[in-house]
């Protein structure tokens, strides 16, 4: 047989060593282009709400109410001119978010802490579910507006006295899915751990909480939002000490200061937005794509 010329030889390896290059360089394209479809997926369709929630709410100020009424819904710029422009109201508004935001946080904490040890206890033991879980479904049931003014008699007006308030209202959450969770776990899984002989500690550990994470993450963020809720609705009622957003809100809506009412109402619901933001980030990173509930949603 004859050699090939070496021309030959040259041209087949260059085209050779070409290919790969080429074809990889074709992916990463189509890699590039497929995760800018999926940012802009996720980013245009926000944004074209919002959009048209600021397009009806100019509309709304400016053409739709009557002349002598477009003082209870000023236009955006007028919100931004004197809520965050001028330096005296930007202070004010921010150090009242700043205090909401510290009792929506220790109240979510608090609730976390508390309501994950109450669910990982009943549901080890079923007569600790029967003796607390009915209090928890009245907690729950009692309107809160009713049980507000009753903290503020007994235990004062001050920052203890709000974050109770956020902790009553973001506890329950917690607690049934979180109890959801450690409950659903399958049973041929206990059953591999009866197996092989593990106690109850390796169980809940390695078993159930795994498993749980989604259900409870459910109910951080369902929390999440109720935390800044919380913290409002007792800064509407503790008017005593620095006032908070809730006490702004208040104030403002008392003496028709209606740009600055918007901007408490607007930073009150981007805090929410934020705390659930950040509960959700930390969902992506404890629970991932690896459990079965969450693959095809992420």
């Amino acid at each position: 047989m004859s050699a090939l010329p070496t021309d030959a030889v040259t041209a087949g390896g260059s085209a050779a060593e070409a290919a790969p290059t080429a074809v990889g360089g074709a992916g990463g394209r189509i890699a590039l282009r497929e995760r800018g479809a999926s940012l802009a997926s996720v980013v245009i369709p926000p944004l074209l709400v919002f959009a048209v929630v600021i397009g009806v709410w100019i509309l709304a100020s400016q053409v739709i109410l009557a002349e002598d009424k477009r003082f209870l819904l000023p236009p955006p710029w007028a919100v931004v001119d004197v809520a965050l422009l001028d330096g005296h109201n930007r202070a004010e508004l921010f150090t009242g978010l700043w205090l909401t935001t510290k009792a929506a946080m220790v109240g979510l904490l608090l609730s976390i802490v508390v309501g994950m040890g109450m669910a990982i206890a009943m549901s080890q033991a079923k007569w600790v579910e029967r003796s607390f879980y009915p209090y928890a479904v009245v907690l729950q049931t009692i309107p809160i507006l009713a049980i507000v003014p009753l903290i503020g008699f007994t235990l004062g007006y001050d920052f203890s006295s709000r974050v109770l308030v956020v902790v009553l209202i973001a506890l329950f959450p917690v607690i049934t899915n979180t109890l959801f969770g450690l409950l659903s776990v399958d049973q041929g899984h206990h059953d591999l751990f009866s197996l092989h002989k593990g106690g109850r500690v390796t169980r809940l550990l390695k078993l159930q909480l795994p498993a749980a994470m989604p259900a409870i993450f459910t109910g951080l963020r369902i929390a999440a939002g109720a935390s800044v809720i919380g913290a409002v609705v007792g800064d509407f009622f503790f008017q005593q000490g620095t006032p908070g957003i809730g006490v702004l809100m208040n104030t403002y809506a008392s003496e028709l200061e209606s740009e600055r009412l918007y901007a408490a109402v607007i930073l009150s619901s981007l805090l929410g937005i934020a705390v659930f933001l950040v509960v959700t980030w930390l969902e992506r990173r404890v629970v991932g794509r690896w459990h079965t509930a969450t693959r095809g949603t992420r």
